[in-house]
């Protein structure tokens, strides 16, 4: 007995020393990662985690539902077994303005929440677009440290706004997912994002090449906040999520109450449908139902690739081509996509636990898949 009580002691000790050594070395937020992800069942962050962080609420006000086709197409069984072997937890497919397919697995259903991981991009990018449609920022080429003066690093002077949503400012940076100790883990579950600003120098030369970096959008949803006095909260809510009619209120991650600073590179809780909402309002160069919520020129110029090995991203939006026909898509972790092909105003929606990371324009990737599934089942109702 005194053996056990004493290597239980000595166990508590190890681990007091070891919680110890994360506040003295201040990355004390692999705690809060190890209990939320490793205790929960796993290696990254996922779907449901928003429930274990501190969210502001975005608010709705008269909902405006989408049409839906009398007859809705069915999944055949063998792509809901593929949807299963994928993980996925809703595929949705909207043509014409109008939901032909909606399908949803493992007990998630239409007004089922998740985590947008990375989709939440280009939703800030809209948020900037109209933020300087009202004035509040000069223009794309406004710098940075006009708002945050204590950005560091030889080049903080230079980035602007068009660097930060273009993914191009410089930013010393290294996008890891599944690292306790990447800057990626401590911007997720810091409490406050604003201490991080430090470790985040613009080292190189602004505007020069796409590198795609979560901190570009951190710090570009620091600067809006601190331009406008409002939260990105609030802003989505009364710039989008009220006009455009989303059935649901949306969550949206912030560091800790205390703070209230927007995870603005992810984490917004939200549905298949009124995620799709962003699809609808980008393939409609920013008009809603005859009301401009964002100018059409910058809807544009959003979807245009800023650099020759811009891997073709736009202002935070990805943009591909699917049998000679050009489409744009926002894209998150584990495969949380809303695709937009304008030549048929179609738009599909795909949520899920996992993705496989195979090329997307590859016939055989589940992304390709994703699109191609669609036109399979709308067959010669596509013109």
């Amino acid at each position: 007995m005194r053996s056990v009580l004493k290597f239980l002691g000595w166990t508590a000790g190890v681990v007091l020393f070891i919680i110890a050594l994360t506040y003295v070395f201040k990355v004390d937020y692999i705690l809060k990662a190890v209990r939320v992800t490793y205790f929960n069942g796993h290696t990254t962050a996922y779907l449901s985690d928003y429930v274990y962080f501190d969210n502001h609420t975005v608010e709705t006000s008269a909902p405006q539902p989408w049409a839906e086709k009398t007859q809705k197409i069915q999944l055949p069984d063998s792509v809901i077994q593929f949807h299963k072997r994928e993980k996925s937890v809703a595929y949705v497919i909207i043509h014409r303005d109008s939901i032909v397919l909606e399908h949803y697995f493992d007990g998630y259903g239409r007004d089922s929440k998740s985590n947008s991981f990375s989709m939440a991009k280009s939703v800030v990018s809209a948020i900037l677009g109209k933020v300087i449609a009202d004035g509040k920022i000069k223009s794309l080429d406004q710098k940075i440290i006009d708002f945050v003066p204590e950005l560091a690093g030889k080049y903080a002077a230079t980035v602007t706004f068009r660097d930060l949503v273009s993914m191009s400012s410089g930013m010393k940076w290294k996008e890891s997912y599944y690292s306790p100790f990447s800057i990626v883990t401590q911007l997720y579950f810091d409490k406050n994002l604003i201490a991080v600003l430090p470790e985040l120098p613009i080292d190189n030369k602004p505007g020069q090449r796409f590198s795609y970096q979560s901190g570009d959008t951190q710090l570009l949803g620091i600067a809006i906040q601190r331009a406008t006095g409002l939260s990105l909260s609030q802003l989505l809510s009364e710039y989008f999520w009220k006009p455009m009619g989303a059935e649901q209120k949306a969550l949206w991650q912030v560091d800790s109450e205390k703070h209230g600073i927007e995870k603005a590179y992810c984490c917004l809780a939200s549905n298949a449908l009124d995620f799709a909402r962003f699809g609808k309002l980008y393939l409609q160069k920013g008009n809603w139902k005859g009301t401009q919520l964002l100018p059409s020129a910058y809807v544009e110029e959003s979807l245009e690739p800023r650099f020759e090995n811009g891997e073709n991203y736009g202002y935070s939006w990805w943009l591909g081509n699917f049998n000679g026909k050009p489409y744009f898509y926002m894209d998150g972790h584990l495969g949380q996509f809303v695709i937009v092909v304008p030549e048929d105003e179609l738009i599909v929606v795909r949520l899920g636990h996992q993705f496989d990371k195979k090329p997307k324009n590859q016939p055989g990737s589940p992304f390709y898949k994703f699109i191609d599934h669609a036109y399979q089942l709308l067959g010669s109702t596509v013109r």
